[in-house]
């Protein structure tokens, strides 16, 4: 899906609480984030979907009232905040004190902001990024590029993918340099994109 400039970007969008369509695809862009980062972070699936839902209650009430403050940082750093808040929140719950929590879990998430958790996320943030690219190369370009490109990725040797489509090895090289270049564009785009209407905003 392209982005078109005459548009008010996503993030702006949100801050309308009537506006349910943005919602919905501000929803489906960071769920999966959401629920992986839960997920590299030890949680158990259905706590991490409670998690991903009270990050979206707590953004749907915080950025009505955003403001846009670029110095403040990146849109990745408020919404890894939200989320770690949110884990924190739903491991505190008053229902959730006789059940067994994982020691570790809680220590990952306390305070919110210890290296290791911002690392991770980084690290989710970045693959998020490249998920999304990913999508948008595989319906651009043709499926012969992308079966190389996933050959290759895999761990199959250039020499044996060359034989395969009989392609010279210099010709399977500029298929992937090619998507590479194309992905590595998409991912600053994107960034660029989430970053368009970045701004100070308090976490509930």
């Amino acid at each position: 899906m392209g982005h078109d400039t005459t548009q008010p970007s996503l993030l702006s969008r949100v801050r309308d609480p009537a506006n349910q369509a943005a919602w919905r695809e501000f929803d489906a862009k960071y769920r999966e984030l959401i629920i992986r980062y839960c997920r590299a972070r030890s949680i158990q699936a259905a706590d991490a979907e409670d998690v991903r839902q009270i990050a979206m209650t707590n953004l749907a009430k915080s950025l009505r009232a955003f403001e846009y403050r670029p110095e403040r940082g990146r849109f990745r750093g408020y919404l890894g905040q939200v989320v770690r808040s949110a884990i924190s929140r739903h491991f505190s719950r008053p229902e959730r004190r006789s059940v067994a929590l994982d020691s570790g879990v809680l220590a990952t998430v306390a305070g919110g902001s210890d290296g290791e958790v911002d690392e991770l996320w980084e690290q989710e943030w970045m693959r998020h990024h490249y998920r999304l690219a990913m999508q948008h190369v595989r319906t651009t370009f043709e499926a012969r590029s992308i079966d190389i490109f996933d050959r290759l990725l895999t761990g199959d040797p250039v020499k044996t993918v060359a034989v395969d489509y009989d392609l010279t090895e210099q010709a399977v090289h500029k298929i992937k340099q090619r998507i590479r270049n194309r992905l590595k564009e998409l991912i600053a785009g994107q960034i660029e994109e989430e970053d368009e209407d970045n701004g100070e905003v308090t976490a509930e």
